[in-house]
């Protein structure tokens, strides 16, 4: 009588504690076993190579892009008197700390570099009356922004897409090993399935 045929199992967990098994010879090393290796120190090598490099480029690059920013802001943008049309709110704790780093929205009017007499929002120290003047900055188009970008800004702005790309990077190679590792897996578990497909029918047929 025939006994139905166990389904396949897969090969046994690897035990992490084994070291650089799939470099030493074995005969239970596959040959997808030292694919899997080669890619894994592939990828290693070239995410060492490549996060340096990544990190000076995007780095280079970006400083380029806030500096010329910065110098672009600084052509085009005045910092020009405008004069509050109401007062400003005042705060409840006045002369505290928390009074002297609040700032409120008031209207207020100015004349841009062409002449023409604008009204616009800005945020302005607490209790300041009507008719107050304050400095704003206001680019070519009349409109209240902020102050150009400082070099420190443009430094750190740099700096920080330099880390952004270092941190990428790894990441980049680690999906990148992640999903070879997938590929070769369903590969193995193929195999597996067919030599098990083999194998299985005289064990399990009685005699």
């Amino acid at each position: 009588m025939d006994r139905e045929i166990p389904p396949a199992q897969p090969p046994p967990a690897e035990h992490p504690h084994v070291l650089l098994w799939r470099w030493r010879r074995n005969p239970l090393r596959r040959r997808t076993d030292l694919v899997q290796a080669w890619i894994a120190l592939g990828l290693f090598v070239a995410v060492l190579a490549a996060t340096p490099a990544a990190m000076i480029l995007v780095g280079d690059t970006a400083y380029r892009h806030y500096k010329e920013t910065a110098r672009q802001q600084t052509a085009t943008r005045e910092y020009i008197p405008a004069v509050l049309v109401h007062d400003a709110p005042r705060h409840p704790e006045p002369g505290s700390d928390e009074a002297k780093e609040t700032r409120y929205p008031v209207t207020v009017h100015f004349t841009d570099a062409q002449g023409h007499t604008r009204t616009a929002q800005t945020d302005v120290e607490p209790a300041l009356t009507a008719d107050s003047t304050v400095r704003v900055w206001v680019d070519g188009e009349g409109r209240i922004t902020g102050p150009p970008l400082t070099a420190e800004q443009v430094r750190t702005r740099a700096m920080s897409c330099a880390v952004l790309a270092a941190m990428t990077v790894p990441l980049l190679g680690a999906a990148a090993y992640a999903c070879a590792n997938r590929r070769l897996e369903r590969h193995n578990f193929a195999q597996w399935d067919a030599a098990w497909a083999q194998a299985a029918p005289p064990w399990s047929t009685s005699h």
